[in-house]
């Protein structure tokens, strides 16, 4: 366990004059209140915040970061309230304390929602101050690295979550060492025998490896004295995760990843860093389009450095990084090292620079649905950059495959609302074109053009999908509006009654207050939706004896016959509703274990999907319907796996005895051959729930020659 001076060193190696006994206090008032408390792992509770604030140093952050590093946990773990920690340590402590807190004591209808309303309340804090997010990323590493005591659905559930959220914000922030080590955690708790198996595989080739780094530092070393170069030339390995995610991607064995070795050259000038450029690509021939000039044109964390990838001494390719010290701190430390002390506060001078990586997160923090929110924030995570320009030459960050319509919303609302066309290099191109770095884009508007669904299908900013959708949304409103207000209508003049008459007349509010509407525009919107019929205000304004004669009530035991049949049919409870017509949706093909919610569709009853499938994001929220498995199903569900394997005979035998073997039936197989001696297979199955299906998945896996298996959709 880290202990209290060892973290005081390490504060008073960067900030000789910080108050150690503010941190001593903090140490001892966290010991105080956590006594008695453990962790899964049996280690006493204090453990945590001595290694979150040990870690918060390791970025050599300030005072008060580090006395948050030791009280973090006190308000939601003990009988800690703010108030006890604003009286003893002041109001910026406090705020910061509260900044990392999670929201647990609430009511939340999901984890979904949950997850999002925890992450709008730091994205709201850090947008007040920035250290909220580098206090929460050190909590998130320190409870990474001691997952493995947790049970194994919260070590997924987590792991997920940093993988999705965390890592892509430490990488965003510009820490690319805390991205990497979250990154091959999550890894390792998500996929546990592929993170195994090539961690073995590292360890069996990092001799090779080293001895391979040391000779190519010592010509790199002689090649840079020749043009009087003076540089520091350290070699790195690709982490596990970045070596699993080029062989998944590039469909790769482990033997064909050749860049797994990086080397950096860390010069003293901006100067020497296009020098030493010029002396690589002299002693080895550079990769056609593998060069990136990040000092010219900085990441939006502020990252800057030169790379290139050259055809090494053995005739393998090799990543080659050169820059700056003080860029190499920022690549290291990302927006900690914007970090200047003057009286324990950040220099103003600065403040651009590190509110710039996150000024679009904070743009979504009024995003009202749970699921598009965290799809809003996790798409804006995105490292992977293009830089184009306007027509005036102002340069536009924007995700790798943004097209045009992503760039217009970037300028502003209105010109993507409008946007009918674009020029890319002064020539016409269609609005699916992918921009490339250096593109010159002009947007072309109209005011009687507007946002089409189809652009949901190819835009990948945050920005566009949520402007789209909102635009989309009310347009879908006021059309459902019409559509309610003309069956009210007309369902009330059926009864010799005039709506609009009653409406004016007041006659109505205490029974829109009954069924809990908050206008007239609320009423109509269920009604257009189908959500409420007009049956049910008929009913309440219309003597009964007038009403039509009501079909005789079922019995009981008829209403408990029909509710078996009904759920039995579908395996789907909707709640309101006694009989409907249930559909479950082919884009997320849910399975009985999975979060489910029910989308209202008009003449087709209710779509059931996973409750974070991304079609969802385009549709009203006002047409969720809550839904639930239905325990008592015993039916099987479709599931369809894609199974990549090598090419040879037997094989298909052996995934298919793997896959009988699990007690599950093959309900259609499709297999063809691809050009590198592998073979793609998919396979629909028929499960009775989530667990089920992980089984199988598992199990092919353990096939010899089995590359890869996953759950894919979108079948018949």
């Amino acid at each position: 366990m880290l202990r209290l001076n060892d973290i005081v060193e390490k504060v008073i190696s960067y900030l000789p004059q910080a108050d150690i006994e503010l941190i001593k206090k903090a140490y001892v008032y966290s010991a105080k209140v956590h006594a008695g408390q453990l962790r899964s792992s049996g280690e006493p509770y204090l453990s945590h915040p001595l290694e979150v604030a040990g870690i918060i140093a390791d970025m050599k952050l300030d005072v008060p970061s580090v006395v948050t590093g030791l009280l973090h946990d006190t308000v939601e773990d003990t009988l800690t309230t703010l108030e006890d920690i604003e009286s003893m340590f002041g109001k910026e402590i406090a705020f910061l304390v509260d900044g990392v807190t999670k929201i647990s004591q609430l009511p939340f209808t999901s984890k979904v929602e949950e997850q999002a309303e925890s992450f709008r309340k730091l994205i709201l804090a850090t947008a007040k101050d920035i250290r909220v997010v580098l206090i929460k990323l050190a909590d998130r590493l320190h409870n990474m690295r001691t997952l493995e005591y947790l049970n194994e659905e919260r070590r997924k559930r987590i792991a997920k979550e940093t993988q999705e959220i965390y890592a892509p914000l430490a990488y965003r922030l510009g820490i690319y060492w805390m991205g990497t080590e979250l990154d091959d955690l999550s890894f390792r708790f998500l996929n546990p025998d592929e993170y195994n198996e090539i961690a073995g595989l590292v360890l069996q080739k990092k001799k090779d490896w080293e001895k391979y780094v040391e000779v190519v530092k010592e010509m790199l070393r002689k090649k840079l004295e020749e043009f009087g170069i003076k540089a520091e030339i350290t070699g790195r390995f690709k982490h596990i995760y970045g070596i699993y995610n080029k062989m998944r991607t590039q469909n790769l064995e482990f033997e064909q990843v050749h860049d797994v070795i990086a080397f950096r050259i860390i010069t003293s000038s901006l100067r020497e860093c296009y020098e030493a450029l010029g002396a690589v690509h002299s002693t080895w021939k550079p990769v056609p389009g593998r060069f990136k000039d990040y000092i010219a044109l900085p990441k939006s964390n502020g990252y800057q450095s030169l790379h290139t990838t050259v055809i090494g001494p053995f005739g393998e390719r090799m990543e080659i990084q050169i820059r700056t010290q003080r860029m190499h701190e920022v690549a290291e430390y990302g927006i900690a090292a914007h970090w200047k002390y003057k009286e324990g506060r950040i220099e103003s001078s600065e403040i651009d620079k590190i509110y710039a990586s996150l000024r679009q997160l904070l743009e979504w923090k009024d995003i009202k649905d749970p699921a598009e929110f965290l799809e809003a924030i996790k798409g804006d995570l995105i490292p992977n950059m293009v830089y184009v320009f306007t027509p005036r030459g102002d340069l536009k960050e924007l995700p790798s495959g943004a097209t045009p319509v992503d760039f217009a919303y970037a300028i502003h609302t209105e010109v993507g609302n409008h946007c009918t066309g674009a020029r890319v290099n002064g020539r016409i191109v269609p609005l699916d074109y992918q921009l490339q770095s250096g593109d010159i884009v002009e947007i072309i508007t109209a005011s009687d053009k507007h946002p089409s669904r189809d652009w949901l299908k190819f835009v990948v900013t945050s920005r566009a999908k949520t402007k789209i959708r909102s635009w989309l949304r009310n347009e879908e409103r006021e059309q459902s509006k019409l559509v309610g207000k003309s069956i009210c209508e007309r369902k009330f003049k059926q009864y010799g009654l005039d709506f609009q008459k009653m409406l004016k007349s007041g006659e109505l509010e205490s029974v829109m207050s009954e069924l809990k509407f908050k206008d007239v525009d609320d009423l109509y919107l269920a009604v257009g939706f189908g959500k409420i019929s007009v049956a049910e205000i008929l009913k309440r304004v219309v003597p009964k004896g007038n009403l039509e004669k009501s079909p005789e009530k079922e019995s009981r035991i008829q209403k408990i016959i029909n509710t078996i049949i009904r759920s039995t049919k579908s395996g789907v409870l909707v709640r309101g509703y006694d009989d409907v017509l249930i559909r479950f949706a082919n884009c997320c093909s849910p399975l009985p274990g999975e979060a489910i919610v029910g989308y209202i569709t008009r003449g087709r009853g209710i779509t059931i999907h996973k409750q974070n499938c991304s079609q969802l994001l385009d549709i009203d929220p006002a047409r969720k319907i809550e839904v639930e498995w239905d325990k008592n199903f015993k039916g099987l569900r479709p599931a369809r796996i894609s199974v990549v394997c090598a090419d040879r005979p037997g094989m298909l035998s052996s995934i298919t005895r793997s896959i009988a073997l699990s007690d599950v039936n093959i309900s259609k197989a499709e297999i063809h051959s691809t050009d590198s001696d592998r073979a793609i297979g998919t396979f629909e199955i028929a499960v009775t729930d989530l667990n089920q299906l992980e089984g199988v998945i598992n199990s092919i896996k353990k096939v010899k020659g089995v590359i890869s298996v996953e759950r894919v959709y979108g079948g018949d």
